[in-house]
C-alpha cells in the first residue's frame, strides 16, 4: 500500500462524500479540528491518541491520517512506535497487525520527510 496516495483517496473519498451529505461532513470536518487543536494537550499528543485508537478499532484509513498529521504536527517517529505498543496492548494481536501498518507509514512519510 502506499500511504501518500491512501491518504489522498481517503481525503477525497470523505470530500465526495460531502456531496451527497455536505452538512454531516461539514459537521465532522469542524469536530475533526476543534477536537485535535492545541489546548491541555498539543495537537500532536492528540493526533498519537487518534492513532492508538485507530490501530485498536483496525481502521486503514485512519492509521494513515493520523500517522502522517503526527509526523506534521511534531511526532517523532519514536513517539509513534510507542503508540503502537499502547494500541497492540488494548487491541491485542490485530492491532499489532495494524500497527505494522503504522510503522509501514511512518517509514514511507519519514523517507519523503512529511
Amino acid at each position: 500500500m502506499n500511504h501518500f496516495e491512501h491518504y489522498d483517496d481517503v481525503m477525497c473519498g470523505i470530500g465526495a462524500l460531502g456531496d451527497h451529505i455536505p452538512g454531516t461532513i461539514k459537521g465532522f470536518f469542524n469536530l475533526h479540528h476543534a477536537a485535535l487543536e492545541d489546548g491541555a494537550l498539543t495537537k500532536s499528543e492528540k493526533e498519537l491518541i487518534a492513532l492508538a485508537i485507530a490501530i485498536a478499532v483496525r481502521c486503514g484509513g485512519c492509521i494513515t491520517c493520523h500517522v502522517k498529521d503526527a509526523l506534521s504536527a511534531g511526532a517523532t517517529p519514536e513517539q509513534i512506535y510507542e503508540t503502537i505498543g499502547v494500541a497492540i496492548l488494548m487491541g491485542g494481536g490485530p492491532a499489532a497487525v495494524y500497527g505494522n501498518e503504522a510503522r509501514k507509514a511512518v517509514e514511507e512519510f519519514v523517507g519523503a520527510a512529511v
